[in-house]
This record gives structure tokens, C-alpha cells and sequence, in this order.
């Protein structure tokens, strides 16, 4: 179980915090989604979450344990909304072996397989892929780091209907196995697998009701 209790933050560039006494309560095999327009501190209530960004006030707790901001970073795996602005690798085997000394065929197979790219070409620049392919390489490059939290940022923000879809379908799948957290402008596209839903509005964080 993953636990925010009472964050604020105010990122450097901002006067007034964008997080202000966040609650929340997350459990694994129940996907969160997290709602809000844009600029409403979706994507700096990630960051905070995974050790990115500081909050000022608050905590985090895993099992009822609290967690510094080190130990976040390493449990936690971010696809953020371009993920094309965060590839490095000259090609999608490079991107897939970046920060591991040892990667087995099998295991970056397995990973592929999991988003749906089995037939990908290995050569291929990441930046030449499609949308959805580039969503679904960002998952996999995180899943093979096996983070206990998975963290979405609009994960299906410009795409087509067919191809939301599928990211939808994908993301149903990987909520199974793991602690998922999404924040999205729309909601409604995951109310059909959601155990949780909020709505961050100036920077303060309600539940919805069903």
C-alpha cells in the first residue's frame, strides 16, 4: 500500500504551491486515476511520488513505512506524456539496455512482448516510431527496471481512438500485477477498470464518487 499524507510542494518557478496537504491512499491490483485540467500539479504529483521533485511538507509511506526520496526513485517507474523528449538510445536496443549492465535477450524479449511490440525492429530510432509505439517502449524500458510503482502521465494524450484502445487494454493488463497510478485530462476513458478515482483541482486532491 502506497500513502500521501498531507504534501505540499512549490516547484522553484512557481509562488503558490501546486500541492497543498495531498492525501492518498493506494493499494496494488486497484489502478488510481488522478484527473485534472491542464497545469493542475498532475504531472509534479508524479514527480513527488517517484523522487523526482521534493515536497516541503508530507510524507510517503510504503506498508506503513516511510519511504526518502532515494528510495522512490528506485521503486517507482515513469512514463511521462512525451516520452520521446526522454529517449537516449540511438536505437530501440540501445533504449532497452540503457542502465543495465546485463540484459538478457529473454528478458528484453519478455518486456517487449508484455506492451506489444514482439516484432519491433531492433534498429529502428526511437523517434521514428509511432505514438503508440513510443508510449508503449517508454513501458517497457520501466518495466525491465521492475518497479513496484508504475507512475502514467497521459498516457493516452494524442493518440487516436484505435490506438487508445490498445494503450487502454495494455495498461488493464499491467494493473494485475503491480501498483498503477494515472493522471489524466480524461477520465472517463478509464472508468471501466479503475478501483479509485480523484480529481486534483488547485492543488487540492478529492476523491470521486462512483
Amino acid at each position: 500500500m502506497l500513502e500521501l499524507k498531507g504534501l505540499q510542494y512549490r516547484p522553484s518557478t512557481s509562488e503558490e504551491p501546486v500541492l497543498q496537504g495531498v492525501d492518498l491512499i493506494a493499494h496494488a491490483s486497484q489502478p488510481v486515476v488522478v484527473a485534472g485540467a491542464s497545469g493542475s500539479g498532475k504531472t509534479s504529483l508524479l514527480e513527488v511520488i517517484s523522487g523526482l521533485a521534493s515536497a516541503q511538507q508530507g510524507e510517503i509511506h510504503w506498508e506503513h513505512k516511510p519511504l526518502n526520496q532515494r528510495q522512490r526513485r528506485w521503486m517507482c517507474g515513469v512514463v511521462f506524456q512525451f516520452p520521446e523528449r526522454h529517449f537516449l538510445g540511438l536505437t530501440v536496443a540501445q533504449e532497452l539496455r540503457l542502465g543495465h549492465r546485463r540484459l538478457t535477450t529473454g528478458a528484453q524479449t519478455q518486456a517487449l512482448q508484455k506492451v506489444g511490440l514482439a516484432q519491433l525492429d531492433m534498429r529502428q530510432a526511437p523517434e521514428r516510431l509511432s505514438g503508440g509505439q513510443q508510449r508503449r517502449l517508454a513501458l517497457a524500458v520501466q518495466l525491465l527496471r521492475k518497479p513496484t510503482i508504475l507512475l502514467l502521465d497521459e498516457p493516452t494524450a494524442g493518440l487516436d481512438w484505435s490506438v487508445r484502445d490498445e494503450v487502454l487494454k495494455l495498461l488493464a493488463n499491467l494493473a494485475r500485477d503491480q501498483l498503477l497510478i494515472v493522471a489524466t485530462h480524461e477520465p472517463e476513458l478509464f472508468e471501466g477498470w479503475s478501483r479509485a478515482a480523484y480529481r486534483l483541482d488547485s492543488g487540492k486532491l478529492r476523491k470521486v464518487s462512483r
